[in-house]
């Protein structure tokens, strides 16, 4: 069966997190995206963990459906685990996403790392924990669970990351880097620049919403076509397998908060040559500058721009059904445009997946405005125009020039 998965989110109980994120609403915006199977983040979390098991029964193996519901979403269990230490002489950042296949196999998994810090602080919880011995905590409470570093590209907290980071699962996993079947590419790199790099190859890329509330589930996702169960969404991970695991979704990296180098203070963005000529300082006021998810790639690759290895799993590059609409209409996203058109199109289609990747233009054409669906069909083929987001701020995306959506929609008018 052909189904999506977005495996990355994150609960009420994490910082900075909507109080939205919560079963019901998760359950509601993954049938409005056309999400089948969600992650439930956080699982680390006592009363996020308590929620699951009150809420939650059993459904198909290692899955999990909302009692006393018809709903088709099924929770997988996850979380992120943010490790903080000193390895190599350098204190590291990394963040990791642990995929668990049962209650009772989390339950292990949170006795111990309780006895290591605090879980109750966060939803993603902050251990002095080396990455190393996490996955060997983890796997040796179940070889049936999956350790994956996430958004492997950024500067703060990733594994590749340049401020915190390493130069290879070698160096971060040391003997347990065997077990590492899975990365996640993170919103500001995609496969395509992944795919220079030695490990970017050995590893089966993920792609994960990272989502903080409940609207923007799915913006990146994973396509498979294998039964719906844990062990064969995790085993179309480990095998790498292109007949399994289809594609994923992405952002197009420049959108991401992290893909050029930059100084947010001083509004300085810079490509990566542009990084050189100014020896990585910010020419405005001479502090170093965060160095970005291209840069770090170019560092550490060992193919040119563009390659593509064999057998590798393909990917798609989408923009947010709200932003499409919202770049056609010349407003802002969250108005009450956005909204009815929004709602138009999913009632009319089904969910937001339908209508960004399967609907074809004619059938959009007919339940709604021409430009929307010009819109929609440039983003399928990659036209547009990106901004690169640097040292936090995101990319800004534009599928039309200024005014142009009038023009698109006066000779729909004529024809």
């Amino acid at each position: 069966m052909k189904f999506i998965a977005d495996f990355h989110l994150h609960s009420k109980y994490s910082r900075a997190t909507s109080r939205d994120m919560n079963l019901e609403n998760l359950d509601k915006w993954a049938r409005i995206k056309g999400i089948k199977v969600l992650g439930t983040g956080d699982f680390t979390h006592p009363e996020w963990f308590k929620n699951l098991k009150e809420k939650l029964e059993p459904a198909e193996t290692g899955l999990f459906k909302l009692k006393n519901s018809d709903s088709p979403t099924r929770f997988i269990l996850t979380a992120e685990i943010s490790c903080i230490y000193t390895k190599g002489g350098r204190v590291r950042k990394i963040h990791i996403i642990v995929f668990a296949p049962s209650f009772e196999i989390v339950d292990k998994i949170n006795a111990h790392l309780g006895w290591i810090g605090n879980l109750k602080a966060d939803g993603r919880p902050i251990l002095g924990l080396d990455a190393k011995e996490l996955a060997k905590i983890v796997l040796n409470i179940s070889e049936n669970c999956l350790i994956v570093p996430a958004h492997l590209m950024t500067p703060w907290f990733s594994l590749f990351g340049s401020k915190s980071g390493f130069d290879s699962l070698q160096e971060c996993f040391n003997e347990y880097s065997k077990y590492i079947f899975a990365g996640e590419t993170g919103l500001s790199a995609n496969p395509l620049m992944l795919w220079r790099m030695l490990d970017g190859r050995r590893i089966t890329l993920i792609s994960n919403s990272d989502s903080h509330s409940p609207a923007h589930l799915g913006r990146e996702a994973n396509v498979f076509d294998t039964e719906i169960s844990y062990p064969a969404i995790t085993n179309a991970i480990k095998l790498k397998d292109p007949q399994k695991f289809l594609y994923t979704i992405e952002f197009f990296p420049e959108e991401g908060k992290y893909h050029y180098d930059g100084h947010r203070v001083c509004g300085i963005s810079l490509s990566p040559a542009e990084s050189k000529r100014y020896n990585n300082i910010c020419p405005n006021c001479g502090r170093s500058l965060t160095i970005g998810v291209l840069n770090r790639v170019d560092s550490l690759a060992d193919r040119p721009e563009g390659f593509k290895p064999e057998n590798a799993i393909p990917f798609k590059s989408l923009v947010p059904l709200a932003e499409i609409i919202a770049n056609a209409l010349g407003v802002m996203v969250g108005t009450k445009q956005v909204e009815e058109e929004y709602k138009n199109l999913i009632e009319k289609f089904g969910n937001e997946f339908n209508v960004l990747i399967d609907i074809s233009r004619q059938d959009l054409e007919a339940v709604t405005l021409p430009e929307i669906a010009e819109g929609i069909i440039r983003v399928r083929e990659g036209k547009v125009f990106i901004e690169p987001g640097y040292d936090g701020v995101y990319g800004k995306i534009r599928i039309f020039s200024k005014g142009e959506q009038k023009t698109v929609s006066r000779q729909k008018t004529l024809f």
